[in-house]
């Protein structure tokens, strides 16, 4: 770890820095200081610098573009030199027309790259940083951006600390995460006094875009923006590295397969021509020719508009979530968000409102509303004495604050708090019975200590001491404690009844107040006990003033005992309105919602049941889960295979953190596999955090995680993605991946849908492009290779078929809407589930390409018949293609192989038609789903149709092109006849699509099959030659066999480990190589 810089030394060890800086530890900067102070710099960290020139060359080279760089350089070699003294015009338009592309194809990638950085960047303004300082003796919220040096920053639990800090007061608990400097998640504890010589390692700094994770403190900015210490690493570390996303990591190795096979391809056509054609059949082509007609393997086999349409997609991705006020700090989020298949939520201010409001108050022998309570207030009933004890420790041991002091006359309601939202809910309600005024009742006390709640506790404790008596040892000290009943109910010795008439706490009391928390808990409030103990009765060795906050902390865990019991009070958070039907379509999609809370568990059950997460009645615990039938289910199962299955039904089970703590391996293995309904309830960070490890561990589940708190962090980061609402803390919008600015739940379905839908039309592009871009181009070239034939489509054509027709039509296939199964089917697997695969390609080849280039070369044949060309006077012809063949001069030999070339494109131009409207949809027929109405539409469908037909009547009739590239018009019959191919492919696939339709389980199955029975054969081969298991391992990674294993005996879990199924036959534990 680097040494710090000497300033950051000086401020380590410095013991006074107000001087320094003009400030005052109380009052903080004066107006004069600040404005003076503002003119050194504001408080922003410059971005690392962009090379634009890397961008550059990724947008000319990048993609298929350096293919095309290749074939633009051996075709501009075929003009000149190999052109000779007449080098063909042909040959140099080709090669213009390659530049051509190349140029436009950059510029659109340039374009869509700064077209989604703009629109991000826009929404990630709509994100505000602020800060809290202490100016001029009052408490500001400002913009972190205009903190200056010299500020006294406020900070609290969840709050981002906005420039470097000295730190001059901290509470005994607070905790800093430093992970995004130092890499490490450890919490670091925070104190006045220095403990490093070293920035990064002392406790007494805090350092810029840290968060606080727990208690409070108060610092001194020292350096800002480029100076702090994030600032100088930004600096050092330039340009953040490209990362490439799920999907274009699949596409880049897509197209890296596609490139080497048509570099090949390209090479073997060289090759073929120099060392048989050339010297077998002199005359069939010169060098020049050769290169050119060579050319087509590289066009041939180079779906241009396969990038051109994932860049495209991401921009609409980012249009479309942009609307949605839906921040994504990575677009590989959505992808991710289509493969989920397990939703781990919080539920305070995720699924509920985190507007919280005191329902009910109790006490030991009465309970009472809060409207009968302020009804009673207004009319000058009596109300219980006990209130004004409740009142009191509300008010009082309570970690939130008016953020405007001065706003008396603003409702209650309508006031801006700074704090949680359970220390909201009961800050407003202490202001709104006022049975004593609070304002003096918080200046009767001086707070001498406080521990704020924190998750683990689950509890906070104030203590403070009256200012009544003018003695100071006369007057009372109190110890005041609020936070969870199943807590602090054995900590209680004595209760106080509505009379304000303290009791034995004994069994009966306690079970009538259990009674009670449950009756509330299932009416889905939260329930608080609020205790107090007086800390003068005896005399306590504890100096709240000058003692060490650590030891008094330790003395105050040591004195939490013999409380007695004030009341009870009851909170209700009610759902998101959007929750309910989100989770229920979130269900229909086949994915799991989790509720993770550190609630109580039947408050949480409660809200389950009212969002949707829970649907049974029969709710299973701990002990049922351990003595069900399929309890050892899962004991030696592959950890791929740790899901419920459709038959198993639903089942529902609730875990508390206490029962979490007890989990073996086999439990989890129960829980994830068996149970599609589960709430864990009263969980801590850590166990939040193992939740979303052992469910990713299993099932190859992709897990997603909603949170808003700063205990939820840990999870957030862990999960596949995280999920924040807007108005969560900054450490949790620092984890998650995804912020939902308006906090609007309902948001994750369109993440999940647009992951789905982009994921899926970008194979429909793929299914589109291949057969005809590629597949159908390509058998012209090796007919004029191995067989002896004229080229039958020409490389001009080629190359604007590539480029032109196809990445027209393939475009719209990018507005494709969903089909209406999408957010019905089964969460797509992302270890198996390839954007492309061999049944994939069946498709491609053995379907639609085997209908494609027979029909298209039967147009080339059907032509030359009606020239009297029989077919073997086409094919296997080579160098007898000349003048007087079959009677014919050379003259008129070209103008059969151009008009020929044409229809062979106009065949494969219409012809497409069919393969677009085929591909639209995987199972539902043309007629549910055409393009021109109805909840398919899709307008650019036709537009891309009429654009392509277009290009091929000005490729065909423009005279400028047919001088150059030797094109023609064509017979209209050949105008026609396009059309009934493109209605035979798309009648074939709506028989397929019937079939699938009808038999879905059956087709599947045959495939299934198939793919079972090449892995079987390899795997049998393999133990005929008895190769090593290092190599077995090697060869069925190729084909995707699950190669992962669990085994509960030695908790082993491996995702890079191979495993068989015929390997695991040997019995438990990880395969050896004697297995």
């Amino acid at each position: 770890m680097a040494a710090a810089p000497d300033e950051y030394s000086v401020q380590i060890q410095r013991v006074d820095s107000f001087n320094n800086y003009s400030t005052s530890p109380t009052l903080g900067l004066d107006p004069e200081a600040v404005h003076r102070k503002a003119k050194l710099g504001r408080n922003v960290i410059s971005p690392p610098p962009t090379h634009y020139w890397k961008k550059a060359l990724n947008y000319v080279f990048g993609g298929f573009n350096f293919l095309m760089w290749i074939a633009f350089i051996v075709t501009l070699l075929s003009y000149q030199p190999l052109g000779g003294a007449d080098p063909a015009a042909f040959n140099l338009g080709v090669a213009v027309l390659l530049l051509l592309v190349i140029i436009i194809s950059a510029t659109f990638y340039a374009w869509v790259d700064w077209h989604a950085s703009r629109i991000m960047k826009s929404i990630k303004s709509l994100i505000a940083e602020e800060a809290n300082v202490i100016r001029d003796g009052k408490r500001e919220t400002i913009p972190a951006s205009d903190v200056v040096v010299g500020d006294l920053i406020s900070l609290s639990m969840g709050d981002r600390v906005p420039a470097d800090l000295r730190l001059i007061e901290t509470s005994s608990d607070v905790r800093f995460d430093r992970s995004l400097l130092t890499g490490e998640s450890d919490m670091i504890p925070g104190s006045v006094d220095a403990t490093s010589d070293n920035a990064l390692e002392t406790r007494n700094l805090a350092l810029t875009s840290t968060f606080v994770v727990q208690g409070t403190c108060l610092g001194i900015v020292f350096a800002i923006g480029d100076r702090s210490v994030m600032g100088q690493i930004v600096s050092m570390s330039g340009e953040t590295k490209f990362k490439l996303t799920t999907v274009q990591r699949e596409v880049w190795f897509f197209t890296k397969i596609i490139s080497a096979v048509a570099l090949s391809l390209f090479i073997i056509s060289i090759i073929v021509w120099a060392a048989w054609l050339r010297t077998s059949f002199p005359g069939f082509e010169t060098a020049s020719g050769a290169i050119i007609n060579s050319i087509g393997c590289l066009t041939a086999f180079v779906p241009q508009g396969l990038p051109v349409c994932v860049a495209l997609s991401l921009t609409i991705v980012a249009r479309r979530m942009a609307k949605r006020s839906v921040l994504v700090k990575n677009l590989a989020t959505i992808e991710t968000l289509g493969c989920m298949s397990v939703l781990c939520s919080d539920k305070t201010g995720t699924l509920t409102m985190g507007k919280m409001s005191v329902q009910n108050i109790a006490f030991v022998d009465e309970q009472f509303s809060i409207e009968d309570i302020q009804s009673r207030l207004r009319t000058g009933s009596s109300v219980p004495t006990s209130l004004k004890h409740l009142h009191m420790v509300s008010r009082l041991c309570n970690g939130a604050r008016f953020e405007h002091s001065d706003e008396v006359d603003v409702p209650i309601e309508e006031r801006q708090i700074k704090g949680d939202a359970t220390d909201t809910a009961i800050l407003r309600f202490a202001e709104s019975v006022p049975v004593t005024d609070c304002k003096t009742l918080v200046n009767a006390h001086q707070q001498l200590f406080e521990i704020p709640f924190n998750s683990r506790n689950k509890w906070m404790l104030t203590v403070v001491r009256e200012h009544s008596a003018p003695d100071e040892a006369a007057q009372e000290v109190w110890m005041l404690v609020k936070g969870a009943p199943d807590v602090l109910f054995p900590a209680c010795s004595h209760a106080l009844d509505a009379n304000g008439q303290p009791h034995v706490l004994d069994n009966a009391m306690r079970n009538q107040l259990n009674a009670l928390q449950a009756e509330w808990s299932g009416q889905g409030q939260r329930v608080l006990v609020l205790c107090r103990r007086s800390l003068s009765s005896e005399p306590l060795k504890i100096d709240f003033e000058r003692g060490n906050p650590n030891d008094i902390e330790e003395a105050m865990y040591t004195e939490m005992q013999n409380l007695t019991l004030v009341g009870l009070i009851g909170i209700r958070d009610p759902p998101r309105p959007d929750v309910k039907d989100a989770v229920s379509i979130i269900r229909r999609a086949g994915v799991r919602v989790f509720m993770v809370t550190g609630d109580f568990k039947l408050t949480a059950l409660a809200i389950a049941r009212q969002v949707g997460i829970i649907s049974q009645e029969k709710v299973d615990t701990i002990s049922e889960m351990r003595n069900s039938a399929s309890a050892d289910r899962f004991n030696k199962s592959y950890v791929h295979d740790i899901k419920p299955l459709a038959e198993d039904g639903v089942r529902a089970l609730v875990l508390t953190g206490d029962d979490i703590e007890t989990l073996t391996c086999a439990d989890w293995n129960n829980v994830i596999g068996n149970y599609t309904e589960i709430v864990f309830a009263r969980t801590t960070p850590e166990q939040k955090l193992r939740i979303v490890e052992e469910t990713k561990a299993r099932g190859d589940n992709t897990v997603a995680v909603t949170g808003d708190g700063v205990n939820d962090a840990p999870a957030l980061k862990a999960s596949d993605i995280g999920v924040v609402m807007g108005s969560g803390s900054d450490v949790a919008k620092d984890a998650a991946s995804m912020v939902l600015l308006n906090n609007d739940f309902a948001s994750i379905v369109v993440g999940i849908e647009m992951g789905r839908l982009v994921f899926d039309n970008l194979k429909k592009v793929i299914l589109y492009l291949m057969p005809a871009g590629t597949y159908t181009e390509f058998i012209t070239v090796f007919a004029n290779v191995f067989l002896g034939m004229q080229l039958a489509l020409s490389s001009y054509l080629q190359v604007c078929f590539s480029i032109l027709n196809d990445v027209v039509m393939s475009i719209s296939l990018m507005y494709e809407k969903p089909e209406a199964d999408l957010m019905l089917r089964k969460p797509r697997n992302a270890r198996t589930d390839r954007l492309t695969d061999w049944r994939f390609f069946f498709q491609i080849y053995l379907f639609i390409g085997l209908m494609m280039w027979p029909c298209a070369m039967s147009m080339w044949f059907l032509y030359m018949s009606q020239q009297h060309l029989r077919f073997h006077e086409v094919i296997l012809v080579y160098n007898k293609w000349t003048d007087g063949w079959q009677g014919y001069s050379n003259d008129q030999l070209t103008h059969f192989v151009s008009v020929g070339q044409c229809i062979y494109y106009v065949t494969m131009v219409f012809m497409q038609y069919g393969g677009l409207l085929a591909v639209r949809n995987r199972r539902v027929s043309i007629l549910r789903s055409n393009p021109l109405w109805g909840p398919r539409r899709n307008l650019m469908v036709p537009v891309g149709m009429t654009l392509t037909a277009l290009i091929a009547v000005v490729n065909l009739y423009g005279k400028g092109l047919q001088s150059v590239f030797g094109t023609t018009p064509i017979p209209g019959m050949f105008w026609g006849i396009p059309f009934t191919f493109a209605v035979g492919i798309l009648t074939m696939d709506e028989l397929r699509k019937l079939i699938v339709r009808t038999h879905p389980e059956e087709v599947e199955t045959d495939m299934l099959n198939a793919g079972q029975i090449l892995q079987t054969t390899i795997f049998q081969l393999s133990e005929k030659i008895r190769i090593s298991d290092v190599v077995l391992r090697q060869r069925l990674h190729l084909i995707n066999v699950p190669l992962t294993y669990w085994d509960c005996n030695t908790t082993v879990i491996s995702s890079s480990t191979s495993a068989t199924p015929w390997l695991l036959k040997y019995g438990p534990g990880p395969p050896t190589r004697t297995h």
